[in-house]
Formats: structure tokens, C-alpha cells, sequence
């Protein structure tokens, strides 16, 4: 091998180097001790079986890093052996190689050296059986089986147990990973749930306290102002009413709520209550507001509504006047609810466009994220930008929702 190739194959395991040394040391301890399994064949010198133990020991210090290269060497060192007087160290040391050969080598080395180890064997049998017409011929064949025939079929069994136990722990490696992005979508997906009841609860108590905290500071006017406070009164004792009961869910989703606090899911029955206390708190800024319910009381054409969905229709009306009352122009704002053909709930809430600056209110922005996330997560449609009418330009929201429930176990 060149100092290149040799850089490349890196230091032997100490193992590796362990097991090299152990035999080496253990040859010349036989050697010395005139241990030989047979006289010198083909005229050569008996000394070269210490060539074939040297090469041999050279082999398993490549065992690991280099089982090919290895094999290639101790198949001629093994051949010398045989042919100078056979030491055991130096047979022994060989099923080694074979075996390492096949677990550590390639997957076609490792397919091809168990089916080879059989052939030579069968060929040396069939050899040995014309040439030497011998019952000790069985033995002979037994021991060329155990030096190739063993060693491959074990380290092929150990590899097969090896790769198995990997891609075992491969595989739960990739479920690990698969929970915790399950995990973290879940618990993002939980946060971004709480964001929007968090921002449609209390976005429309704090748009009124705002907006008549503004009027109250402009206008110089004690009944005004006395009527400003008022609404921001009613609207601060309700917006702290919502984050108590948001905050109690949050702690224990289990406990039930009294008759004194507000309704864990708003429905599209509590429309009636929103509207007047939006038109209560738009009372300074020109608006009226108007609901249209042209739901069928019987409700013929429709099943049940699922309560994810009512409870996306509440808060799409409810953050759709919180925006008509910090943009809007002056006049009217109608909410429409009805089901259609098929029983699609269909949610729209018109209301006069207005060019301004800036809103009555401040805002964080994220009112139409909210909106288009949960019609998303009800596989509905979502809409919402100025167009024209009769009475002029307004501002459309508009939502349909899959509300008809499927009568599964009629």
C-alpha cells in the first residue's frame, strides 16, 4: 500500500491492534515451541510461515478500517501458511479477517463472501475426494468449512442483527421527531387559537374605551362626558368579565361556570346582545347598526349548526363592528346571517367605507388574519374589501361556512 492510500485507511482500531499483536506474539510463541500442523510443502522453507504470520498480523490491523483490503491480504498469507507448515495463530487470525470482512465491509461484499466460502469449500471437498481417496478426508473438509464457511455466516448474522437494531433506532428517532413537530404544531397552533380569543373578546371592549375616552377628552360637555364614562365603565367591567373567564379556562377547562358569569361559547342567539352594545358604544361616531337574521326560525334547509361554527360566526360579526367602528364612515353598518342552498351558513357585515388617515382607534392589524384563520380551519370562504353599492362605496366582510352537520347516525 502507498503512504496515500495508507493516509487514507486512518489508524487501526485498538482492538484491532490488539488482536494483531495477541496473534503475532502468540505465532512465535509456537514457532519457538516447534508447534507446526505439517512439514514444508513444495520445497519451500519452513521459516516463511513467519512471513505468512507477519502478513497475516498485518491483516487484522486493517480488519475495521479496511476489511477488504485486509481480506485480500490474508487470503495469500493463508495459502503460504498451508504450504510452509500452518501455524494455528495464523488460521485463527484468518477466520477473523473473513469474519470482519463481512461485517464491516460493503453489502456486496458482504452478499458475495458467504455464497464464495461455500464454493471453495464444496471445490476443496471434491478435490481432496479425488486426490486423497481417505476417510480422514471428512475431517479435512470439516476444518475448511470452520475456517471460511463459519466465520462468513457468522458475521453475516451479526450484520443482519446490527443493521436491523439501526434501522430500529433510526426509526424511532424519526417517530421522535414526528412528536415533537406534532408537538410544537400543536402547541403553536394552541397559541394561535388563544391569540384570536384573546383579540375578539377584548378588541371590541377596548376599541369603545377608546373611542370614548377620545370624545370625552374633545368634547367639553358634562352629560357627554358623563355618558362617555358610563359606556366606558360598562365596557371595562365587561372586558375584565371576558379575561376572567378566558383566564379560568386556560387554568381548568373542566370548571363549570355559574349562572352570574358569561357564556363559555357565544352563539349566533347572543347577535341581538352584540349589536345593541355595539350601537351603544357607536353613539358618538354617526353609525347605526342593523341585523338582518334571515335564518329560517324552523330551521328548514339546514341541520344542526356545530357550535365551532356558530362560535366563528359570532366572532367574525363581532370583530367586523369593532373594525366598522374604528373605520367606518358615518351611516349604516348591516349584518346579514342566513343559511343558503345546502345549508351553508353565510356571514356578511356591509359598512361604510371611509377614507381616513387613520382609525378612531388603534389597532394591532391582525382583525382580518383572525377572520381568514378561522374560516380556514373550517375549510369555508372568506372575503373582505371595499366594493360598490346603491348608497355608495362600503366595506364588505363576508364568510360562508360548511354549517349543515351530516346526520351520520340517522
Amino acid at each position: 500500500m502507498t503512504a496515500r492510500s495508507l493516509a487514507a485507511v486512518g489508524r487501526p482500531h485498538r482492538l484491532d491492534v490488539l488482536i494483531a499483536g495477541g496473534g503475532l506474539l502468540g505465532g512465535l510463541l509456537l514457532w519457538a515451541m516447534n508447534l507446526h500442523g505439517g512439514p514444508a510443502r513444495l520445497g519451500l522453507p519452513t521459516s516463511l510461515t513467519l512471513v505468512a504470520l507477519t502478513a497475516m498480523s498485518a491483516a487484522e490491523l486493517l480488519r475495521r478500517t479496511a476489511p477488504m483490503t485486509a481480506l485480500a491480504i490474508a487470503v495469500p498469507a493463508l495459502v503460504l501458511d498451508i504450504c510452509t507448515g500452518t501455524l494455528v495463530a495464523t488460521v485463527l487470525m484468518f477466520t477473523d479477517v473473513v469474519y470482519a470482512a463481512v461485517l464491516y465491509g460493503p453489502a456486496s461484499a458482504a452478499r458475495r463472501i458467504p455464497q464464495h466460502s461455500v464454493l471453495v469449500t464444496v471445490l476443496a471437498a471434491i478435490a481432496l475426494t479425488a486426490l486423497w481417496q481417505d476417510p480422514q478426508v471428512v475431517m479435512a473438509v470439516i476444518g475448511i468449512a470452520l475456517v471460511t464457511i463459519a466465520p462468513a455466516w457468522t458475521g453475516i448474522i451479526i450484520r443482519n442483527h446490527r443493521d436491523a437494531a439501526q434501522s430500529a433506532r433510526l426509526r424511532a428517532e424519526r417517530i421522535a421527531l414526528l412528536a415533537e413537530r406534532d408537538r410544537t404544531q400543536a402547541v403553536a397552533g394552541e397559541r394561535a387559537r388563544m391569540a384570536r380569543e384573546l383579540h375578539d373578546m377584548v378588541a371590541n371592549h377596548l376599541s369603545a374605551i377608546a373611542i370614548h375616552s377620545t370624545a370625552a377628552q374633545s368634547i367639553d360637555d358634562p352629560s357627554a362626558t358623563h355618558e362617555a364614562l358610563g359606556v366606558i365603565r360598562e365596557n371595562s367591567v365587561q372586558g375584565l368579565a371576558e379575561m376572567r373567564r378566558l383566564i379560568g379556562l386556560l387554568r381548568d377547562p373542566k370548571t363549570t361556570e355559574t349562572a352570574e358569569e358569561p357564556a363559555a361559547t357565544p352563539t349566533l342567539d347572543g347577535l341581538d346582545a352584540l349589536i345593541t352594545q355595539t350601537r351603544a358604544n357607536g353613539t358618538s361616531s354617526g353609525l347605526t347598526f342593523v341585523l338582518d337574521d334571515a335564518r329560517s326560525p324552523d330551521g328548514q334547509g339546514a341541520g344542526r349548526t356545530p357550535a365551532a361554527v356558530e362560535l366563528a360566526a359570532y366572532r367574525i360579526v363581532q370583530e367586523s363592528l369593532t373594525n366598522a367602528l374604528k373605520h367606518a364612515a358615518p351611516g349604516e353598518v348591516r349584518v346579514r346571517i342566513a343559511h343558503e342552498r345546502g345549508g351553508a351558513l353565510t356571514v356578511a357585515v356591509r359598512s361604510p367605507f371611509a377614507d381616513r388617515p387613520g382609525p378612531r382607534a388603534p389597532g394591532s392589524g391582525t382583525g382580518l388574519v383572525g377572520m381568514r384563520e378561522r374560516i380556514a380551519l373550517l375549510g369555508g370562504a372568506f372575503e373582505a374589501g371595499p366594493e360598490s353599492g346603491p348608497a355608495g362605496r362600503v366595506w364588505l366582510v363576508r364568510a360562508v361556512l360548511p354549517a349543515a352537520e351530516e346526520e351520520e347516525q340517522r
